[in-house]
């Protein structure tokens, strides 16, 4: 038996047939559904810990298509000899695409032009990288701090948390939750925020002290809020979700291609295994797997202004409806939840062919994720 989140993508072309599959919501696989699984494949919300493990005494192999893992007992797991597997990297070009949206929603409501503002990335894994790449492509100023890596002696320039935070107007959290980066952003660092900055955590929730965010927010009313993950998911604070200028329902890495990638990602581990479903073979490609059509195309003379390139990311997303659509959602029982699942058709750029013979555009085009046709 393989039992997976209902929000996985692909299970029936990636499992079926070799495998019975039951789904359930990611927040109800609890012990009492444990006791024929072999296979699980899950997401973030589900806690996969010692008492789930211990009810499942068939269980093989657990996956989660997330780049976290801080929401499995991997010393469990291992202990039971159970393999395990995570999908760093799936969902990093959504994530990237939802911080794009979400500086150029911001620019357009402040009238803001975002080469005078200065971006700071906490946290350069493969969300951050794909965040990077996307205002570099755009010549916007982006200074890195990860520590780890720069102790790992990997090439920067890298700066100290405190000195982003001293010399950058927007602040973007990128890191896994870990012991070491639980409210990362205590009350000290975010009161030392620079004025009119821009925060924005599409991380995870426990990264920020959300309590004291609402008290340094009201205290400041420069500062602006961008909140995809919040303490308490799926009940974030209500008074802390009214001081954001956009707020959203962890969906920031949700993406039709995004999905199906994590799905992928855990095929190719569990293949890998010595618990390989019989006949699992190649994982098939992300195109073999995509149903959806692109978009009409756009013709682009050259490099799109900054109001263009806008317009031009919500006919993709529309991150300010979705901002909407959530406030309206969490008026009713179970509207986080429902929000997540409605972004299950959410598209990445990819999807928006854009054809130019002005190569300086292409260039950025494709680096921000379009797909170009000259």
């Amino acid at each position: 038996m393989l039992l997976a989140d209902e929000n996985m993508a692909c299970l029936e072309p990636l499992f079926g047939g070799r495998v019975p599959i039951r789904t359930q919501p990611g927040r109800a696989i609890h012990p009492a559904a444990m006791a024929d699984v072999e296979y699980l494949l899950v997401r973030s919300v589900t806690q996969v810990n010692r008492a789930l493990i211990e009810a499942a005494p068939k269980l093989k192999f657990v996956g989660t298509a997330t780049i976290g893992t801080d929401h499995l007992d991997i010393p469990a797991l291992e202990t039971r000899g159970i393999h395990w597997a995570s999908a760093p990297g799936c969902n990093a070009e959504a994530v990237g695409e939802y911080l794009l949206s979400a500086l150029l929603e911001l620019a357009l409501r402040q009238g803001e032009d975002l080469h005078r503002r200065t971006i700071g990335l906490i946290g350069l894994g493969n969300t951050g990288s794909a965040v990077a790449r996307r205002l570099e492509a755009l010549g916007l100023t982006v200074l890195r701090c990860d520590p780890p890596r720069a102790q790992a002696g990997e090439p920067g320039p890298w700066v100290e948390l405190d000195t982003l935070l001293a010399r950058c107007d927007v602040v973007s959290c990128h890191v896994p939750f870990t012991a070491q980066t639980h409210h990362l952003l205590n009350r000290e660092r975010l009161a030392a925020l620079r004025p009119g900055c821009w925060l924005i955590n599409a991380s995870r929730g426990e990264v920020i002290d959300n309590r004291a965010l609402i008290e340094v927010k009201r205290a400041r009313g420069d500062l602006t809020l961008v909140m995809d993950v919040w303490e308490g998911e799926p009940a974030p604070m209500p008074e802390l979700v009214a001081l954001c200028e956009l707020a959203t329902a962890h969906i920031a890495g949700y993406s039709v291609e995004g999905k199906i990638r994590g799905t992928q990602m855990l095929h190719r581990a569990l293949a890998c295994t010595p618990v390989a479903l019989p006949g699992m073979g190649e994982t098939p490609s992300l195109a073999a797997l995509m149903s959806a059509e692109p978009r009409p195309e756009v013709t682009l003379a050259g490099r799109p202004t900054q109001s263009e390139l806008h317009q031009l990311c919500q006919g993709v997303y529309d991150l300010a409806e979705e901002d909407r659509r959530f406030r309206t959602a969490l008026t009713q029982p179970g509207g986080f939840d429902a929000r997540r699942k409605a972004n299950l058709a959410r598209r990445e750029f990819s999807a928006q062919p854009v054809h130019t013979q002005d190569t300086g555009a292409a260039k950025m085009m494709a680096a921000l994720g379009f797909k170009i046709r000259e």
